[in-house]
C-alpha cells in the first residue's frame, strides 16, 4: 500500500495488479479493546464486491466504521474475522502492495518541500533514477492541472492546491487501486466540486479502481459506479445501491435528487 511512500511495481506485476483491480470483501469483522478490556465490535460480517476500474463510495454517518474498512483493504489493519482479495488473490498472498494508494483525509504534505518534492517523496523508497522520479513527479503535477507551481511550498497553496499536490502524490506511483479517506471534505464547496470533475477526468485517463470514503451523500452520488451505505455500530452493509446515471452528473438533477433522497433514508 502506498500513501506517501512506495516505488513502482515491475511490468509483470503492474500488469497482475490490473486484474486486481476487482476488490472482494468476504465476512470481514473487526474488533479493538477498549479501556476496560472488553471487545468493541467496529464492523461485523461486510460482504463487498467491488469492480475492477470502478469508482465505489463507502458512505455512513461518523463512527459506523468507513475508515476502519477502507484501513482493512489497504493493509493497514487486518481483520479479526473474514478475508480480502484482490482479483481473487488473498491479501495474505497479494504480493503487489504498491500499486495501492491511498489519499488520506488531511493532506500530509511536508512543509519543507516543494510541491515537486513531495510528489517525488512517494518514489524515493525504491531506487528509481532521480531524473526518472523528477520527470514521473513533473507529469503528475500537470495531470492535476499544478504546472508552474513546482517550486511552490505548502503554505503558498490554497486548501484546493494542496488537494491537488496530494492527489499528484497519490498518483504518480500510477497505482492500480486508489482509496481516499474523505479527501475533499476540508473545501469548500466550488474547490470541492473542481476536485470532483478533476478526478473524474484522471478516472476516464487512467482506468483505476478508485474507492472513497465519505459522510457527504451529493459526492457519493456525482462520483460513483456504486455507493454502499454502512449502518453503525457496529458497521455492516445496510444496502449497496448502483448509480445508473450518466456523467457528468448534477446533483440537482431529477435523477439525482431522487438517489439522494434514497441514501439519505439509508443512513
Amino acid at each position: 500500500m502506498s500513501g506517501s511512500t512506495t516505488t513502482t511495481a515491475p511490468t509483470s506485476a503492474r500488469n497482475e495488479c490490473a486484474a486486481a483491480g476487482a476488490i472482494t470483501l468476504n465476512a470481514i469483522s473487526k474488533w479493538f479493546d477498549t479501556v476496560d478490556g472488553g471487545p468493541l465490535t467496529v464492523l461485523e460480517n461486510i460482504d463487498l464486491a467491488i469492480s475492477a476500474h470502478s469508482i465505489f463510495a463507502i458512505l455512513g454517518a461518523s463512527g459506523c466504521g468507513k475508515s476502519t474498512l477502507l484501513n482493512i483493504i489497504s493493509g493497514i489493519l487486518t481483520p479479526d474475522r473474514g478475508s480480502v482479495c484482490f482479483g481473487g488473490v488473498p491479501a495474505r498472498d497479494f504480493t503487489d502492495w504498491r500499486s495501492i494508494s491511498y489519499m488520506f483525509q488531511e493532506d500530509r504534505l511536508l512543509p519543507w518541500r516543494t510541491a515537486l518534492a513531495n510528489i517525488e517523496f512517494s518514489l524515493e523508497a525504491g531506487d528509481m533514477p532521480r531524473a526518472e522520479r523528477r520527470a514521473r513527479a513533473l507529469d503528475a503535477l500537470n495531470l492535476v492541472k499544478l504546472a508552474g507551481f513546482e517550486e511552490a511550498f505548502p503554505h503558498q497553496l490554497s486548501g484546493g492546491m494542496r488537494s491537488r499536490v496530494a492527489l499528484a502524490r497519490s498518483l504518480v506511483t500510477d497505482p492500480a487501486i486508489l482509496l481516499m479517506d474523505e479527501p475533499f471534505s476540508r473545501l469548500d464547496a466550488q474547490t470541492r466540486a473542481q476536485m470532483h470533475d478533476e478526478l473524474l477526468n484522471i478516472h476516464a485517463l487512467k482506468h483505476m479502481t478508485i474507492v472513497f470514503v465519505t459522510h457527504d451523500v451529493e459526492e457519493a452520488v456525482v462520483l460513483a459506479d456504486e455507493v454502499m451505505v454502512m449502518a453503525p455500530r457496529p458497521g455492516r452493509v445496510r444496502e449497496s445501491v448502483p448509480i445508473a446515471c450518466s456523467r457528468p452528473r448534477d446533483s440537482t438533477h431529477p435523477q439525482a435528487v431522487e438517489y439522494i433522497k434514497r441514501l439519505r433514508a439509508l443512513i
